[in-house]
């Protein structure tokens, strides 16, 4: 393949990957030297190689098992890089059908609340009373039209390019150990009848990671500190929101990113998933805590 998206290039301050000319990048192949994005880099022993670089390195269109390519945290390079994005938007989409199609009982049902009596007189429901699937249902439930629409396309923007950079099985953990996060300190300290729901938690798990991504890329931080502080401002600043989750995602967005983006790679799986069970045995003792003080 030639050089010809290098030499349009040349004149910008920011490189941009060969690959994907709309994306800007500050990471080159340690062959041939092309820019390429997260969702191009393949791990390789000294940096990360292009997808060319390592197929022309292999003698053959296929990687054997033992050589197969990575992605900068380890994870499997597959054909299609935002599948787990494209199901996890799918799923929410469902869901929110089923929402309207039954109405204000089923989200009731699913939605995370501490203790509450749904109905005068009824049984107190709630995580405290050992419901604890809440913690997770309410991660695909959402509020209305503009609550969705403006997370899925979140999920899109953000999560497609985490995944690619991230491999699937990292990717969805991440997902998954972030808004588990977001739930359990919703839980903690929003008021006992105070319910919430959506997939935010989950998606400042993945803004969390992204921004550790693009500090080890050493990709310009500037962007995604302003979108960061907007997020923040509206998290602080809008009523009605439940910025427990959102704050909770983050930090174990950040903390699990660091560790999928820099664990060694002799320890590697061993360090990321190490960490997703630590951030999850964290969920568990506030679950128990908060349990505890309202029973």
């Amino acid at each position: 393949m030639d050089h010809a998206a290098d030499r349009t290039h040349d004149a910008r301050s920011v490189p941009v990957c060969y690959r994907h000319p709309d994306r800007e990048t500050g990471v080159h192949c340690t062959r041939c030297e092309r820019p390429i994005c997260p969702e191009c880099m393949v791990s390789a022993s000294v940096g990360f190689q292009c997808p060319e670089c390592v197929r022309a390195g292999s003698g053959t269109g296929h990687s054997p098992a033992s050589s197969r390519p990575r992605t900068v945290a380890g994870g499997t390079v597959t054909a299609d890089p935002r599948l787990v994005t494209k199901i996890l938007i799918g799923i929410n989409l469902a869901i929110y059908l089923v929402q309207m199609a039954m109405g204000d009982s089923f989200t009731d049902r699913f939605d995370l609340v501490a203790r509450a009596h749904f109905v005068p007189f009824g049984a107190l429901e709630g995580v405290a009373e050992g419901q604890y699937y809440r913690l997770l249902t309410s991660m695909f439930l959402h509020g209305g039209y503009v609550h969705i629409l403006f997370n899925m396309l979140s999920l899109w923007w953000i999560g497609g390019p985490l995944e690619a950079a991230l491999g699937r099985a990292r990717y969805l953990a991440l997902y998954f150990v972030s808004g588990l996060a977001g739930s359990a300190l919703s839980y903690l300290i929003a008021p006992p009848n105070q319910p919430s729901l959506g997939a935010s938690g989950a998606i400042f798990g993945l803004f969390g990671a992204t921004a550790v991504l693009m500090r080890r890329l050493n990709y310009d931080m500037r962007p995604v500190i302003a979108l960061l502080v907007i997020n923040l401002i509206i998290t602080f600043g809008w009523g009605g929101i439940a910025w427990q989750a959102h704050i909770g995602g983050l930090v174990a967005g950040v903390v699990t990113g660091y560790a999928m983006v820099h664990a060694p790679r002799e320890r590697r799986s061993l360090i990321q998933y190490g960490t997703c069970a630590l951030v999850l045995a964290v969920v568990v003792v506030l679950v128990l805590v908060r349990t505890a003080q309202l029973t």
